[in-house]
């Protein structure tokens, strides 16, 4: 059975403290929430950084800060974030892959997102990819919307990204993809070959969605960036989003990945460096017929 690796989205760029008192902003809050979520499964963070006020920041020093202190209270896969928030630049969004973090999103496409437009035209994906390349860093695709697959076969198509790769599959952003099975079946079917898969549901959405990737054979990503509520009412923490998803997994009979576990299905060579992009052609090919059942989708629990 491949071990389930969860991700924890833990910041994101659109929530506020008022929202939730949970939100970790500083560098050190990010540390604390990265060992809990460890010990409850998880097996990866993806990393948005804040200012001590709450607002935005892809200020490289701050990543830094926010690197070093994950690393020193877990072994969590780090994964930056190249979307930043709405109204970044280029190089504001590209500036933290400097510091080399394990890996790091590209959003595939232009997508709504609320009120707003996330513009992700194809000189902004090269551009973002170029720097992705030049620092080593494994790519995660981020979906949004059908089109956004189609997108990332062209830019492999032009030699610019390597596949397969980890996808992950974000539904239920208002002006994106609805957050529905059949949706998430679709987009697996349309999948390159080898391609890893994980979903992050929004919202209500992000629970029963986790739940149909386990039973699918992919992977999942929970926390406040997408789901602030445990249940109708309540405010959840991060890690307690993460237990729950491990504790369903197993049930399942799925049991959640170490971080090491992770890094071997994912083809990473570990926190102390990143390999080229193009070095390994994607993730592990050698981690068995079970594991390659699983990328397919196919995997039965």
């Amino acid at each position: 059975m491949v071990p389930l690796i969860v991700t924890v989205a833990a910041v994101g760029a659109e929530l506020t403290p008022e929202q939730t008192p949970h939100l970790p902003l500083t560098p050190e809050q990010l540390g604390e929430t990265a060992a809990l979520c460890q010990a409850a499964g998880a097996a990866m963070i993806h990393v948005h950084c804040r200012q001590d006020d709450g607002r935005n920041t892809s200020d490289p020093e701050r990543f830094r800060q926010a690197l070093e202190a994950i690393r020193a209270s877990s072994d969590l896969i780090v994964q930056f974030t190249t979307g930043g928030a709405i109204g970044m630049t280029v190089a504001e969004r590209a500036g933290p892959l400097r510091l080399r973090p394990e890996m790091a999103t590209l959003t595939c496409g232009t997508v709504n997102f609320g009120d707003d437009v996330f513009e992700n035209s194809f000189p902004i994906m090269r551009g973002i990819l170029a720097e992705i390349v030049r620092y080593g860093v494994r790519p995660e695709l981020e979906i949004f919307d059908a089109g956004h697959l189609s997108n990332a076969k062209r830019l492999a198509a032009e030699g610019l990204l390597s596949l397969p790769a980890h996808v992950d599959f974000v539904l239920g952003v208002p002006g994106g993809l609805d957050a529905s099975v059949r949706n998430l079946s679709y987009l697996v079917d349309q999948l390159p070959a080898g391609c890893t898969w994980s979903v992050a549901g929004i919202g209500r959405d992000q629970l029963p969605l986790a739940t149909v990737a386990i039973a699918m054979g992919g992977h999942v990503r929970v926390g406040l960036e997408d789901n602030i509520y445990y249940s109708k009412g309540r405010l959840a923490r991060n890690d307690e989003l993460v237990a729950r998803v491990v504790r369903i997994a197993t049930e399942l009979g799925r049991p959640a990945a170490t971080p090491a576990q992770a890094r071997e299905l994912l083809g990473l060579p570990g926190p102390e460096g990143a390999s080229p992009l193009r070095s390994t052609g994607g993730p592990a090919r050698e981690v068995g017929a079970a594991a390659r059942a699983s990328q397919r989708g196919d995997l039965p629990v």
